[in-house]
C-alpha cells in the first residue's frame, strides 16, 4: 500500500461490503496453460487466497464473474467458499445485476476488480473499481484504484488490506489468526 489514498478513495471504501473479482489478469497473472491433452491449468497466488479468506472472516461478501468457463476457477473458487460464482458471463453486467439482488447490496457497496475490455461494464457501475498495472489502457481509465502488484501476483491481497486497514478492520482480522 504505497500509494498515498485520497479522501475521496477513502470515502468508496468506507462503504464496501463486498469484494467482486474477475479470474484472468486478476487472480491469475492472465496467462492460460493448454496441456497436450487439451486440459488447461490456471496458476493462483497464495497470498491473494489468503486475503479473500480474511475478507471473509470480517464478514464481506466474495464473488467471482468470469467472461470464461473453467474446472479450475471452480475448483478455486469452492476452496476458498466464496460466495458466488458466474462463469461464461457474457455481458458481466447481467451477472453483476443478479449478484446485487442476491447479496441485497448497492452498486456503491461493491469493489470489483478488473484488467480488461470485457470488465469495463461492471468497473462504469461499482463504487470502487479496481484494475491492476498489466490491464488495459481503456480499462485503466474507469478505475478508481490500481494496484502496485500484478494480477495473479498479490493484486488481490493489496485491495483486501487497504479496505481492511482503510475500514480500520485490518489488526483485529490478523490477530484472529494468529498472526499478531
Amino acid at each position: 500500500m504505497a500509494q498515498k489514498i485520497s479522501v475521496q478513495l477513502k470515502n468508496r471504501i468506507k462503504k464496501i461490503k463486498a469484494l467482486v473479482m474477475d479470474v484472468d489478469g486478476i487472480l491469475t497473472n492472465g496467462k492460460i496453460v493448454i496441456d497436450h491433452q487439451g486440459n488447461e491449468t490456471k496458476y493462483f497466488d497464495v497470498q491473494d487466497g489468503l486475503g479473500i479468506v480474511l475478507m471473509k472472516k470480517a464478514g464481506y461478501k466474495t464473488a467471482i464473474i468470469s467472461a470464461r468457463t473453467a474446472s479450475a476457477v471452480t475448483a478455486r473458487a469452492k476452496d476458498l467458499k466464496i460466495d458466488k460464482i458466474f462463469q461464461d458471463a457474457q455481458p458481466k453486467t447481467n451477472a453483476f445485476q443478479t449478484l446485487l439482488k442476491e447479496f441485497g447490496l448497492k452498486k456503491e457497496e461493491i469493489c470489483f476488480m478488473g484488467d480488461d475490455l470485457t470488465d469495463i461494464c461492471v468497473l462504469k457501475e461499482v463504487g470502487l473499481a479496481v484494475s491492476v498495472p498489466n490491464g488495459s489502457a481503456d480499462t485503466k481509465r474507469f478505475a478508481h484504484y490500481i494496484t502496485t502488484k500484478y494480477g495473479g501476483e498479490g493484486a488481490v491481497r493489496e485491495v483486501v488490506e487497504l479496505i481492511l486497514r482503510v475500514k480500520g478492520e485490518w489488526k483485529k482480522i490478523v490477530e484472529e489468526i494468529g498472526a499478531l
